[in-house]
């Protein structure tokens, strides 16, 4: 009996520490942007494509015409040079804050500007860039990427 019980609370701190262990993506003001919202799709979408390993959390974050493009071109550089015609090699991806309250609960579609700053080759580059989104099945899915309306 004497036994069990350190056996007990050793596997009680060992699930506690390795519970802690997970890492999870904050982002927005203060890491409080909700996941429902389309402003977190837009920038998860961009991790994916400048941060990630490889395209397949970009392609499940978009509808079916954007997959296709993002498949067509196979990798993260070749999407960086063609579709959104940006290169960096260390980047950082904010929404655009608005100062108006929207409810895009009931919306089926949004545009949300994402505004880039980076390096790329030692040379430091800031642009935006705005991504139109559609509800497919209740939850928010890139559909295009339009460029710097600016330029």
């Amino acid at each position: 009996m004497q036994l069990r019980i350190p056996l007990f609370f050793m596997l009680c701190f060992t699930l506690l520490v390795l519970s802690g262990c997970e890492k999870e993506e904050r982002i927005g003001r203060y890491g409080m942007l909700d996941e429902n919202t389309p402003e977190y799709t837009a920038v998860m979408f961009i991790r994916g494509v400048y941060l990630d390993e490889n395209l397949d959390r970009a392609i499940y974050l978009s509808t079916d015409r954007m997959s296709r493009i993002l498949e067509r071109y196979h990798t993260q550089t070749n999407v960086q040079r063609h579709v959104f015609n940006l290169k960096y090699d260390t980047v950082e991806v904010t929404p655009q804050t608005s100062q108006s309250v929207g409810r895009t609960e009931y919306a089926d579609s949004a545009n949300v500007t994402l505004f880039f700053s980076g390096t790329y080759n030692g040379d430091k580059v800031e642009d935006l860039r705005t991504l139109e989104l559609k509800k497919v099945s209740g939850t928010w899915k890139v559909d295009k990427i339009q460029a710097d309306p600016f330029l």
